[in-house]
């Protein structure tokens, strides 16, 4: 049986997340992860209409649960969400929940009233290689030079563009890695397990700061360990985080992100609202990854891009393929992605280079792509076996060693290389304003690439080296 790639990550994500039960959504199909009998409002008088117009139609719903509506968490906090205990967080069943889709009925005429969305799930916001991994890190030797190569140019420290990527932080010798002397951030929390094997996504920090001192020089880059070691945070908790993060050195010139969610809706998430007004008003450029589940649903935050109150401050980016002539299998797409860059088999600082570090894989390669298309893909290239199955296959995992270089794909990665093109422009024109930057680059991109049928704007850096592409061998 073909690995099933969304539930493994699903597994992995509830172990670290523990005693916060999860379910998928919606109806099992698996387009986001969601905590389960809980949904979020905002705080004060529409927190109220929440809980009394749910707790009525509960009761007159006999199978739900309406002595379980209570307030589940702070009533005030910077993002301005409560969440809503609506269900028996006991329950640890993955599939959908009834309580919370009872909840989000009952609030629909009230909603049509008012103009505006006053409930929402609480989604698990993940980096966009994780709920739907595009592949895991494979060794590159130190012998083969980064890619995209680093751009020449001399570090101003009076003029340097600020930089923050929200991610899962630095490894612990980072500092080693001779392109990160203006480097500088939090280290990751649990970096290996008691065997001392790197765990899964503890180099996606380091890589995604590798790509954007290569392509811009000229930049202060800061890393905060925002996300667990899995990658993931409620959204409850997310905007509060962001709100940390910027504030601890100050609002950026371009901040990088590589997470999200979808959650089936055109509206955003409630509980980034109040962060995303603010980030409006500050100036910051957000350069959002698009996501890998290979789907032109919107995924959130890229999708602000979308919203004409965000179309300045939200730079949305998908990502190509090797050759950067096609769209990568995994990305998404759609009018709300912006634009594109490359994004498979990318090589950037994985480790730093003071020991070599022992992985294991976790998720096994599959026959072929699974989203169908023919050329030799990262769902497929290069072969292994991980610790995760899906039919309870007991093949041992293989391993590998990092050494400091890794060689990754994601739209994970083609967010940091847009982020560091528009730095790089504003170096280049000594433009200060980051959101004249990225339309000063967009408007003179004449660059293209075709992805599901569409001519879309492709941003190359001039260091980058395609990467050949291959078509499987057929066998008679």
């Amino acid at each position: 049986m073909a690995p099933q790639r969304f539930h493994e990550q699903f597994d992995h994500i509830q172990r670290a997340l523990p005693g916060v039960p999860l379910a998928l959504g919606p109806d099992d199909s698996a387009e986001f992860i969601y905590e389960r009998g809980v949904v979020l409002a905002r705080d004060g008088e529409e927190a109220a209409l929440v809980e009394d117009t749910v707790r009525s139609h509960f009761t007159e719903a006999p199978e739900l649960v309406a002595d379980h509506v209570r307030r589940a968490g702070p009533e005030t906090n910077r993002s301005g969400i409560t969440r809503i205990q609506v269900g028996d967080p006991s329950d640890t069943d993955r599939r959908g929940d009834h309580t919370v889709a009872g909840a989000l009925r009952a609030l629909r005429q009230a909603e049509g009233r008012s103009g505006r969305r006053l409930v929402s799930r609480n989604h698990v916001v993940s980096i966009a290689v994780n709920a739907c991994p595009g592949d895991e890190p494979v060794p590159a030797p130190r012998t083969e030079a980064p890619n995209p190569a680093a751009a020449e140019g001399a570090h101003d420290p009076d003029g340097a563009v600020q930089v923050l990527v929200i991610d899962t932080g630095l490894t612990s010798d980072y500092r080693s890695y001779p392109q990160f002397a203006h480097t500088d951030g939090d280290l990751q929390t649990r970096e290996r397990d008691d065997d001392g094997v790197l765990q899964q996504y503890v180099g996606h920090g380091t890589f995604i700061a590798g790509i954007v001192t290569a392509i811009a020089p000229n930049t202060d880059v800061t890393v905060r360990g925002t996300l667990n070691d899995a990658g993931a945070i409620l959204e409850s908790e997310f905007g509060d985080k962001l709100f940390d993060a910027v504030e601890q050195g100050g609002w950026p010139d371009v901040l990088s992100l590589s997470a999200g969610t979808s959650n089936g809706r055109v509206d955003g998430l409630l509980g980034l609202d109040a962060f995303m007004r603010e980030l409006n008003d500050r100036g910051t450029l957000l350069v959002a990854a698009a996501g890998n589940n290979a789907s032109a649903t919107p995924f959130w935050p890229a999708a602000y891009a979308a919203l004409p109150e965000y179309a300045e401050a939200v730079l949305s980016v998908g990502a190509l393929r090797g050759d950067g002539e096609f769209g990568a299998c995994f990305s998404n797409h759609g009018p709300w992605v912006r634009v594109y860059a490359p994004g498979e088999r990318l090589v950037s600082a994985l480790t730093g280079f003071d020991a070599p570090v022992p992985y294991v894989y976790q998720h096994s390669t599959y026959d072929a792509c699974r989203y169908g298309f023919t050329y030799t893909c990262t769902c497929q290239s290069p072969r292994h076996t991980g610790v995760l199955s899906d039919d309870g296959s007991a093949d041992e995992p293989d391993r590998v060693t990092f050494d400091g270089l890794a060689s990754w794909s994601g739209t994970s990665f083609a967010t940091p290389v847009a982020a560091g093109l528009v730095a790089s422009w504003m170096t280049a024109h000594k433009e200060r304003d980051p959101r004249v930057a990225a339309r000063q680059l967009l408007d003179s991109c004449a660059e293209f690439a075709e992805v599901r049928g569409a001519h879309v704007q492709a941003l190359r850096p001039p260091t980058w080296r395609p990467v050949p592409v291959q078509r499987p061998v057929r066998t008679l």
